[in-house]
């Protein structure tokens, strides 16, 4: 069953990547089967109207689109909306390097936004990129950008790498 995100950003379905699999396969290659359909987009894509668009090793782009449902109270995006899409790219990024038996997670992460996104400025893109990965410890960057490339906002993460069977319960 196909769901629409958002005006030309189709998925498969809603709902999450098995661990078995990311156990299994490493990260790069289950970030691949999501790019292509095998599995699910994570709920967050539905409800922020965001979804992955490229997949590479180190590196990964989300395109969204914000509207007024993600608007603050002085009508301009919420900065959580724009935490969110970034805080996705900067881990999936980190996703990509996971080789088969490893796990990660957020430790920490910091958004710098440069200018308000607005209800109608149409697409975003969001690229991340590896910069660091160590045996526990991986490095990413991003920067989230409207249609004519303009930046909107840049920012860093630090994820913790373990064996992903600390995640299975």
């Amino acid at each position: 069953m196909s769901i629409e995100i958002y005006p030309g950003m189709v998925v498969s379905g809603i709902g999450t990547v098995p661990l078995d699999v990311v156990a299994r396969d490493g990260g790069l290659k289950a970030m691949q089967d999501l790019l292509t359909g095998v599995h699910p987009a994570p709920p967050i894509s539905e409800t922020l109207k965001f979804g992955l668009s490229e997949v590479g090793e180190g590196r990964v782009v989300f395109k969204g689109l914000p509207s007024v449902a993600h608007l603050n109270p002085l009508g301009t995006v919420h900065g959580g909306w724009t935490a969110t899409i970034m805080d996705s790219a900067l881990a999936c990024a980190v996703m990509t390097t996971l080789t088969p038996g490893e796990g990660y997670t957020t430790v920490e992460f910091k958004v710098n936004l440069v200018r308000p996104l607005l209800a109608d400025m149409g697409e975003v893109s969001c690229e991340g990129k590896i910069i660091h990965r160590g045996r526990t410890i991986a490095t990413s960057e991003a920067w989230l950008r409207d249609k004519n490339g303009k930046l909107l906002a840049h920012g860093t993460e630090t994820c913790a790498i373990f064996p992903i069977g600390n995640l299975m319960r």
